[in-house]
C-alpha cells in the first residue's frame, strides 16, 4: 500500500539502515538478546578448561565433554524447540529456553565436581532457541530488508566474542568461574525482560496449518543447511590454526590475541555493508552469494600463504571476516525467504543444528589434521577444499 506520493506507510520514518521503526525495535531487542546470551557463552570458553582440571574426578576427556556438552544439547534440541515455536508461538518457547539457560547457569555456579559441571552445561544447552529467535526476527522484518537485519544479529555475536576475550580473564580474577556462571544466569533473565519489554509482539501464527516436519527436509532446502554447516566448520577450523600461528610463529602471548581479533573485527565490519546492499539490489542475489563464497576461499588461501608474516595474515583475516559476516547474515535470510511462516521456526532450527554440527566437525577435523605432518597449512588447505566444494555445489544449483 502507498500514499498519494507513491510511498509506503512508514517509509519516511526509515532510518539509516532502511528499517521501519518496528523493524529497528525488533532488530535492537533481538540483537541485544543474542549479544547477552552469546556473551555468557563466550565468557566461559577461555576459563572453563583450566577450572575443570581442579575438580574431583576430572580427566582430559571429561574436561573436553564439559566444554562440548553445551553444543551437544543445542544440536539435539534445536529442531524440537523450532517445531514448538511454529505451534505455540515464538515468545513462549524463547522464554522457556532462556529460563533453562538460567537454571543451568545456577547449577554451574554451585557445581562441585566435573560431573555436575557437565550436567549444568547440558541444561544450559537445552535452551536451544537460536532457530526460534531467528524466526521471530524474520516474522518482524520485511523480506527485502532481512539480510541487513540478520547482519545486525551477526555483528552482535562478533561483538560478544571480542568483549569476552577482554572480560573473561578480568572476571575470572574478580569473581571466579562460579561468579561467571551467575553472570550468565543474570544475562539470561535480562534477555527475558528484553523479549517482552523491547521486542514488538509478533503476528499470530496459523498453527492449525503447521507444515509437517518432513517439509523442513525438502531437497530444495538442503543446500541452505549445507552452506551454514560448511561456513561454521571452516570458522572453527580456521580458529584452530590461527591462535597457534599468532602464538608460535609471531610470539604473541595468548592474553594479547584479543588485540588482533578486535582490529580484524572492526576492519571487516564496513566492507560487509556493500555486499549486503548488492544482495538487496541485485536481480540475481544468488550470484552475490557465490561472490561471498569466492571471497571466503580467497581469504583462506591468503591466510595459508601469510601465516608467517603478521600484517599479511592480519589483512587476510579481515577479508575472511568480511566474507564470513556477509554469509552468516545472508544464509539464514535466504532460508527464511524460501519457507512459509508456519515452517520458519522448524527450518531455521534445522539450520541451527547444521551450524552446531558444522562447528563440531570443523574443530575435530582441524585438531586431527594439525597433529599430522601437514600441520596448520594442512588445516587451512582442508578448509579451502571444503569451501571450494561448497562453491561448486552452489554453482551447479544456480545453473
Amino acid at each position: 500500500m502507498t500514499d498519494s506520493a507513491g510511498r509506503r506507510p512508514g517509509a519516511a520514518a526509515e532510518g539509516l539502515l532502511g528499517l521501519e521503526p518496528t523493524e529497528r525495535q525488533a532488530v535492537a531487542g533481538l540483537a541485544a538478546i543474542y549479544f547477552a546470551r552469546m556473551l555468557g557463552l563466550f565468557l566461559m570458553l577461555p576459563v572453563l578448561a583450566l577450572y575443570s582440571r581442579a575438580l574431583p574426578g576430572t580427566t582430559p576427556l571429561l574436561t573436553g565433554l564439559a566444554l562440548g556438552a553445551y553444543s551437544l544439547t543445542q544440536a539435539l534440541l534445536q529442531i524440537p524447540f523450532g517445531r514448538l515455536s511454529d505451534r505455540l508461538g515464538r515468545r513462549p518457547v524463547i522464554t522457556a529456553g532462556l529460563l533453562l539457560y538460567a537454571l543451568g547457569s545456577l547449577l554451574g555456579a554451585f557445581a562441585g565436581s566435573i560431573g555436575s559441571v557437565i550436567a549444568a552445561r547440558m541444561v544450559q544447552g537445552a535452551g536451544a532457541v537460536s532457530g526460534p529467535v531467528m524466526a521471530l526476527l524474520a516474522d518482524l522484518t520485511r523480506s527485502e530488508r532481512r539480510t541487513r537485519a540478520m547482519a545486525a544479529i551477526g555483528m552482535s555475536i562478533g561483538s560478544a566474542f571480542v568483549v569476552s576475550l577482554v572480560a573473561a580473564p578480568l572476571l575470572d580474577a574478580a569473581v571466579g568461574v562460579a561468579g561467571i556462571f551467575l553472570i550468565m544466569g543474570g544475562l539470561a533473565l535480562l534477555c527475558v525482560a528484553c523479549l517482552y519489554g523491547l521486542v514488538p509482539r509478533p503476528p499470530a501464527l496459523q498453527t492449525s496449518q503447521a507444515a509437517p516436519l518432513r517439509a523442513a527436509f525438502a531437497a530444495a532446502l538442503l543446500p541452505h543447511y549445507l552452506g551454514i554447516g560448511v561456513l561454521n566448520g571452516v570458522l572453527a577450523a580456521t580458529f584452530v590454526a590461527v591462535p597457534f600461528a599468532l602464538k608460535d610463529l609471531h610470539g604473541i602471548p595468548l592474553a594479547e590475541h584479543w588485540k588482533t581479533y578486535l582490529g580484524v573485527f572492526l576492519a571487516s565490519a564496513l566492507p560487509t555493508v556493500p555486499l549486503i546492499l548488492w544482495t538487496e539490489r541485485s536481480a540475481r542475489p544468488d550470484r552475490v552469494l557465490g561472490a561471498g563464497i569466492a571471497l571466503l576461499l580467497l581469504a583462506l588461501a591468503a591466510i595459508g600463504l601469510g601465516l608467517t608474516h603478521y600484517w599479511p595474515l592480519w589483512v587476510a583475516l579481515a577479508i575472511f571476516f568480511t566474507a564470513f559476516n556477509y554469509l552468516e547474515a545472508r544464509l539464514p535470510a535466504r532460508l527464511s525467504q524460501a519457507v512459509a511462516p508456519e515452517l520458519r521456526g522448524t527450518a531455521l532450527s534445522v539450520f541451527a543444528t547444521a551450524q552446531f554440527l558444522g562447528s563440531f566437525a570443523g574443530a575435530t577435523a582441524a585438531g586431527w589434521i594439525s597433529g599430522r605432518p601437514a600441520g596448520l597449512v594442512g588445516v587451512l588447505a582442508a578448509a579451502a577444499l571444503v569451501t571450494l566444494l561448497w562453491g561448486l555445489v552452489h554453482g551447479v544449483r544456480r545453473a
